[in-house]
C-alpha cells in the first residue's frame, strides 16, 4: 500500500440532528462534522501510520452519498445510525458489502449495531438490551497492546451515556478490546474486531446523540486509532475463477 493519504467517509443519517433542538445543541453541524473534526485533529500514534483525508456522507444525499466512485475510493467508512437504517438502499448496502470484502476498513458506532451492513456482514440479530437513563460509562481497556488502544489508560469514562447490555447477539469476536461496565450492574463488549474477506470492522459502543460523547478526547482517541487499524492492507476483488492446473494432473 501507498504512503498517500488515508480516505476516511464519516457517514451519518443526520436526522436527530434536523428533528430535536436537544440533539443540535450538542451537534449543530451534525454529529458527522465532530467525528471528522475529531479525527483530524487527534495524532495518529501507532507506527507506519498515514495521514487522512476525512470527508462525510449523509442519508439525504444521492445515493446516501456513497456512489461507486466515492466507495472505491474509500480506505474507511465510519458509521453512525439509528432511526433510518430500513431507508439505506439495497444498492449501498451491496456496494458497501462488497468494498468490505475487498479491503476497506469499516467502523460501526453506537446504534449502527442494528445498520443494514453490520447485521450482514456479521450474520446475526446483533440484538441486544438498552436503556437511556444517563448513566456513566466506565471503559476498561482490556486488550492494552492492541493498537486501538493506544494512548488509553487502564480505563476511561463517559459522564453519561446510553446503557447497552449483553447478551450483545454478534459473532464471537477476534479481538474484544473494550468493556463497558454501567452504574445499572450491566457490562457490555463495547470495542470488537472482525474481518470479514479482505476487511477489517471494528464496533465501538458509544454515542447516544443526546450526549456529547463525540466531543470526548479519549473517543476520539479510540476513533483515531481505529481509522489507522481498519486501513486496507489489500485492495482485492473478490472472485471465484476456474484456473487450470499448474501442473500435469494426469488422466
Amino acid at each position: 500500500m501507498s504512503a498517500s493519504p488515508l480516505s476516511v467517509i464519516v457517514w451519518n443519517e443526520f436526522v436527530h440532528e434536523r428533528n430535536n433542538e436537544a440533539v443540535r445543541a450538542i451537534y449543530p453541524q451534525g454529529m458527522h462534522a465532530t467525528i471528522a473534526e475529531g479525527l483530524r485533529r487527534t495524532p495518529p500514534l501507532s507506527r507506519g501510520a498515514l495521514p487522512i483525508e476525512v470527508a462525510t456522507a449523509t442519508l439525504d444525499e444521492p445515493e446516501h452519498g456513497l456512489d461507486e466512485a466515492r466507495l472505491a475510493g474509500c480506505d474507511v467508512l465510519v458509521w453512525w445510525g439509528h432511526r433510518a437504517h430500513a431507508q439505506v438502499s439495497d444498492a449501498v448496502v451491496d456496494r458497501e458489502q462488497r468494498r468490505v470484502l475487498e479491503g476497506m476498513g469499516l467502523v460501526v458506532l453506537h446504534s449502527a449495531h442494528f445498520s443494514r451492513i453490520f447485521r450482514r456482514l456479521l450474520g446475526t440479530n446483533c440484538s441486544l438490551r438498552w436503556r437511556v437513563a444517563g448513566e456513566k460509562e466506565r471503559f476498561w481497556v482490556v486488550e492494552p497492546s492492541h493498537p486501538i488502544a493506544a494512548g488509553l489508560g487502564e480505563y476511561f469514562e463517559l459522564p453519561h451515556e446510553e446503557m447497552y447490555g449483553e447478551r450483545f447477539d454478534v459473532p464471537a469476536p477476534e479481538s474484544t478490546v473494550l468493556i463497558s461496565w454501567f452504574p445499572g450492574g450491566e457490562v457490555f463488549r463495547s470495542g470488537l474486531c472482525w474481518q470479514r474477506g479482505h476487511g477489517r470492522i471494528f464496533y465501538f459502543r458509544p454515542g447516544h446523540e443526546t450526549y456529547p460523547t463525540f466531543h470526548d478526547a479519549n473517543v476520539q482517541r479510540v476513533l483515531a486509532n481505529a481509522v489507522q487499524w481498519a486501513a486496507p492492507r489489500v485492495s482485492l476483488p473478490d472472485r471465484c475463477p476456474k484456473v487450470p492446473p499448474l501442473e500435469p494432473i494426469g488422466e
